[in-house]
C-alpha cells in the first residue's frame, strides 16, 4: 500500500527557515518510504499583517520557497501538496490567494487550487482574524486528479466546514481529500477532528490534514493536531504534540472500496437538487 507523509511545523516570516523545514520533511519522508507528503496551509509564510504578507508574497515562478520545494521534491522524486500564498492576477497588490499546488515527482507544479472560502471569526474572548480583507476568495474548485496515492480532491482549511464542496469532489470522483491547514486553537480543540472525520464518513473518502502548529507571531497561534482519517471515519495517524512533527499513513484503496459497497450512499436528487 501506498504511504503518505502528513506534516505539521510553525511557519513564521522567515521563508528561508520554513523553507529548510519543508525540504527536511521531503528527505524525511522519502527516507521511509512515502510516495507523498502533505504540508500545511501557508507553509511558505504566516506574517503578522496584511501589509507584511503582501511584502512576502511572490509569484511561484520566483518564489525561493517554491522554488526550492520543487527541487527538493525532484530529487527525492516525491509528489508534495503545500499551502502557498500567490499574487492576485490583477497584479493591484491588495490581496493576495491562499492556493494549494501540487508538485509532482519531477519537480513540475501540475495542479493549483484557490482556497474558497476565506476565514473570518471574531470569537469573543478569542481570536478576531478577517482573511476577507487580505485574501482573494477563489471562484471554483480543482477537478480530482490522480495521485500515487489515488484520485485527490484540493481544499483548504476553512473549507472544512462546507461539506458541500467535499460532496462536489466526491461525485467528481475524489478517493482523498485534503486539507492543509492553520486551525486557531479555540476552532480547533473545539471542531478539528469532529469535522475532519464526519467529512470522512459522509464522502466515505480518505482526509487528509496537514497543519500548521504553536506560535506564530504574538498574533497568532495554531492548533496541530495533523492527521489522516480513512473512509470509515478512523483516525489512523495524528502528530499529538504541539511541535514540529510528521506522521505516516498507508493509503489503503480496498477499504474505500469495502466501505462504498457496504453501506451504499444513493442519494436522492429527485427529492433535493444537487449542491
Amino acid at each position: 500500500m501506498p504511504l503518505a507523509a502528513i506534516a505539521q511545523f510553525t511557519s513564521t516570516n522567515i521563508l528561508a527557515q520554513n523553507l529548510k523545514i519543508c525540504q527536511n520533511f521531503i528527505r524525511t519522508a522519502a527516507s521511509k518510504g512515502a510516495v507523498v507528503l502533505f504540508l500545511p496551509e501557508a507553509s511558505d509564510y504566516i506574517s503578522s499583517s496584511a501589509e507584511e504578507s503582501l511584502s512576502l508574497c511572490q509569484p511561484v515562478d520566483t518564489s525561493p520557497f517554491v522554488l526550492g520545494l520543487r527541487e527538493e521534491a525532484k530529487k527525492y522524486a516525491l509528489a508534495v501538496g503545500v499551502g502557498i500564498h500567490e499574487p492576485t492576477a490583477d497584479g493591484l497588490k491588495e490581496r493576495v490567494r491562499n492556493t494549494s499546488i501540487w508538485i509532482n515527482g519531477q519537480g513540475e507544479i501540475t495542479q493549483r487550487y484557490q482556497k474558497v472560502h476565506v476565514f473570518d471569526v471574531d470569537i469573543e474572548g478569542g481570536p478576531r482574524i478577517l482573511e476577507s480583507r487580505s485574501t482573494e476568495p477563489g471562484a471554483s474548485l480543482t477537478p480530482p486528479f490522480d495521485t500515487p496515492i489515488g484520485k485527490l480532491g484540493l481544499l483548504i482549511c476553512f473549507d472544512l466546514r462546507f461539506p458541500e464542496v467535499s460532496l462536489t469532489l466526491r461525485r467528481q470522483g475524489a478517493s482523498i481529500l485534503t486539507y492543509p491547514s492553520a486551525f486557531t486553537v479555540p476552532t480547533g480543540q473545539a471542531h478539528w477532528e469532529t469535522l475532519l472525520r464526519a467529512r470522512a464518513i459522509e464522502t466515505q473518502s480518505w482526509v487528509i490534514a496537514a497543519a500548521q502548529v504553536g506560535e506564530h507571531n504574538e498574533k497568532r497561534r495554531s492548533y496541530g493536531h495533523a492527521m489522516a482519517v480513512d473512509p470509515w471515519g478512523t483516525v489512523v495517524a495524528e502528530c499529538v504534540e504541539e511541535k514540529e512533527d510528521i506522521c505516516f499513513a498507508e493509503i489503503d484503496s480496498q477499504i474505500i472500496e469495502r466501505v462504498r459497497r457496504e453501506v451504499p450512499l444513493k442519494r436522492r436528487f429527485d427529492v433535493y437538487p444537487e449542491v
